[in-house]
């Protein structure tokens, strides 16, 4: 389970020859294979192949100046080297589960361990489960992923036996607030592990049909001065997220008169696929702003809205069904998430006042415009309150007929 079988390292793509083939494969595991049907009886003399490899970094990124097949090969260091990573989930609930997936998709090795026993879940999935944060470090992993609820983080970390890891481990995390665990994981890690603290922008709901352009936060916090190893598993690591067109692609351009070639390319496997994210490198105080303005507010209004008890009608909008969702989504969540989005964000407290404020402008604004006793005009066309008091006056000094003039005066006098 810790390593794959050498068959399953590579992917063959069989190309029938044409007058030009192009072909552009980024390769998902080391080694690429292609296979071109090959005739021993059809070599014409003026038979000619001509194949180069072209890679296409992205912008602003190192670009890989390799000019021919043979150039790609890495030395048996590097072979060693670019093995799966070894990534732990410390915490194996939906989350943990949910980004566990994308690991494996990547082809590395993942250990996972949680409170609650998923082993039958992982022997299905390809994933080694072990019972306590010791057996996950006797494992060895390059990358520790704390994917524990924020309220219980810190309990988590502190239990775990840091000397049975090896020096250049990162410590990676995947909460929703982002100065807590970094402020957690510089007070209590040793100071040659590595931190990086990540937020995925989405979830197992939002990303069930995939990670494509969806955002993903980072911040490398610390990576040890001088340790290449630790700094390559980092690379690696962020790797896994981004958008494809990050990654240099593979690109063979074939050119056959007639079938005569048989090429192995063998890849990096820093060209492995990428899950698409879109990438944002930023500071933990700079994530925690802005996520106290979009996520915790929108946790807020759906918890609010659950209150109201909304219910589809059969006359819903788009903006309604809009809120419909936010309000399923948002209750989904544990209250302690959203407590705990609250209480470990320092940002939290100002947008709860400014939310409140909010509320209270909006409905002075309304009152202020339409009162009570207009709505009642407009609405139930009720009539004013001067148009009723002359009605009352005009009625009390309507004369029965049977009193004569002076009884009715008398009578008022008494009256008043």
């Amino acid at each position: 389970m810790a390593s794959s079988s050498s068959s399953s390292s590579s992917s063959s793509l069989h190309l029938f020859p044409t007058t030009s083939n192009l072909i552009t494969q980024t390769s998902k595991q080391r080694s690429l294979h292609l296979p071109f049907q090959h005739s021993q009886n059809t070599h014409h003399q003026n038979s000619s192949i001509h194949s180069t490899l072209r890679l296409h970094p992205a912008p602003h990124r190192r670009r890989s100046n390799v000019s021919c097949i043979a150039a790609a090969l890495p030395s048996a260091e590097e072979e060693e080297s670019l093995g799966p990573l070894r990534i732990a989930i410390v915490g194996f609930g939906n989350f943990g589960r949910f980004i566990a997936q994308g690991f494996r998709r990547q082809g590395h090795t993942v250990i996972a361990t949680s409170r609650t026993d998923y082993g039958e879940y992982c022997r299905q999935h390809g994933v080694l489960f072990v019972r306590s944060v010791d057996e996950v470090c006797e494992e060895e992993p390059d990358i520790v992923v704390i994917c524990s609820s924020i309220l219980s983080t810190e309990s988590v970390v502190r239990s775990i036996p840091f000397e049975k890891l090896r020096p250049e481990t990162i410590f990676a995390d995947v909460l929703s607030v982002k100065q807590f665990p970094r402020n957690l994981f510089l007070e209590v890690l040793p100071p040659e592990f590595g931190i990086v603290c990540t937020h995925p922008m989405f979830g197992p709901e939002s990303g069930k049909d995939g990670w494509a352009a969806l955002p993903f936060v980072f911040d490398r916090v610390r990576l040890a001065a001088g340790d290449a190893r630790q700094a390559r598993n980092c690379r690696r690591f962020l790797r896994m997220f981004e958008d494809e067109s990050h990654n240099a692609d593979l690109c063979l351009d074939v050119r056959c008169i007639s079938p005569l070639a048989y090429i192995i390319a063998t890849v990096p496997n820093d060209l492995s696929l990428s899950e698409g994210c879109r990438m944002v490198e930023m500071s933990c105080e700079e994530h925690d702003r802005h996520a106290a303005g979009s996520q915790f507010i929108t946790h807020t209004i759906g918890r609010i809205l659950s209150h109201l008890n909304l219910e589809s009608t059969p006359i819903n909008t788009k903006g309604y069904e809009t809120l419909l969702k936010l309000t399923e989504n948002t209750v989904s969540d544990s209250f302690d998430l959203y407590y705990g989005l609250f209480m470990y964000n320092v940002n939290a407290t100002e947008q709860i006042e400014n939310l409140d404020r909010a509320f209270e402008t909006v409905k002075q604004k309304l009152f202020g415009r339409l009162h009570d006793i207009l709505r009642k005009q407009i609405v139930d066309r009720a009539p004013t309150p001067m148009k009723e008091k002359g009605e009352r006056k005009k009625k009390t000094n309507l004369n029965p007929s049977f009193l004569s003039h002076s009884e009715k005066i008398k009578d008022l006098s008494i009256r008043i």
